[in-house]
C-alpha cells in the first residue's frame, strides 16, 4: 500500500521560511499531478499549489511569489517552499498526488498525512 510521507513542517517566525517534502513511501510507475493543500484550524481545506507531470505550476493568490513549488520525478518526491511565511499561513499543510501505481493502473489521488506549519512570534 503506498503511502504520501511529508516531512518539514513545524515552528516559525513571521518573515521565515520552511521546507516541506513530500514522498512516496513505495516504488511506484509514475506520479501524475501533484499539489498541496492546507486547512486552517476550523475553516475548510484549501488549494495552496499545483505542478503538472511537465512542471506547470500554479499558485492560490494568497501565496503567490512567496511560495514554490516544485517535483523530482526521478524520486517521485515533491516541495513546497515557503518563504515570507505570515501568522496567516499557519495551518495543517497536505501533500496530494495523483499515483499510476503500475504501467496499467488507474491513476489514483492520495494524501499526506500533514504536517502543522506555525507562523508565530
Amino acid at each position: 500500500q503506498v503511502q504520501l510521507v511529508e516531512s518539514g513542517g513545524g515552528l516559525v517566525q513571521p518573515g521565515g521560511s520552511l521546507r516541506l517534502s513530500c514522498a512516496a513511501s513505495v516504488r511506484i510507475f509514475s506520479i501524475a499531478a501533484m499539489a498541496w493543500y492546507r486547512q486552517p484550524q476550523g475553516k475548510q481545506r484549501e488549494l495552496v499549489a499545483t505542478i503538472s507531470s511537465g512542471g506547470t505550476t500554479s499558485y492560490a493568490e494568497s501565496v503567490k511569489g512567496r511560495f514554490t513549488i516544485s517535483r523530482d520525478n526521478t524520486k517521485n518526491a515533491g516541495d513546497l517552499q515557503m518563504n515570507s511565511l505570515k501568522p496567516e499561513d499557519t495551518a495543517v499543510y497536505y501533500c496530494n498526488a495523483r499515483i499510476q501505481l503500475f504501467r496499467l493502473s488507474p491513476i489514483r489521488d492520495y494524501w499526506g498525512q500533514g504536517t502543522q506549519v506555525t507562523v508565530s512570534s
